[in-house]
């Protein structure tokens, strides 16, 4: 499997260390943030998932630990919006160039707003989150991606 993908590339060019796990994605039943994890022996709280949404109308990102769920109301307000909903995948795939399960919030196609969970900044770095591509992931410190994306930072997840 080839590793260099637009999210590789985005993090190469920002000088942003990180390694890479690879595992056979299933796109099976059940959350794809859970199964990467198990996957690769991570805890879920620091497995990121990705999710593309639209916050009063316009595209956005969100990164959450797997093991948790997008709060609209937060995420809405975090990205100084009234409402959020989930984008279409098709819009999704559309707009970052990245296949659902492979979605990175790193080098999409589009630049959109981006807002990190505040749990990337509590719990045990290295984080794991996607690398472009299904089965790939890339393992970062979370700040320098944080920086490099020009992301907020806030509580938009719940349990």
């Amino acid at each position: 499997m080839s590793t260099a993908t637009p999210a590789t590339r985005f993090l190469d060019k920002a000088g942003i260390a990180y390694d890479l796990f690879e595992y056979d994605y299933g796109g099976g039943d059940g959350p794809i943030g859970l199964q990467a994890a198990e996957a690769i022996g991570w805890q879920a709280a620091r497995v990121f998932k990705t999710l593309m949404l639209e916050v009063d109308g316009k595209p956005a990102c969100a990164v959450i630990p797997s093991d948790r769920s997008l709060s609209m109301k937060k995420v809405a307000a975090a990205l100084k919006g009234k409402s959020a909903k989930m984008m279409e995948p098709v819009k999704a795939e559309r707009l970052t160039g990245f296949h659902t399960g492979g979605i990175s919030p790193f080098g999409q196609k589009k630049r959109v707003p981006v807002v990190f969970d505040a749990t990337v900044i509590s719990v045990e770095a290295p984080v794991v989150m996607n690398g472009g591509k299904r089965g790939l992931m890339v393992c970062l410190a979370p700040e320098p991606g944080i920086a490099a994306l020009a992301a907020a930072v806030a509580e938009v997840s719940v349990v």
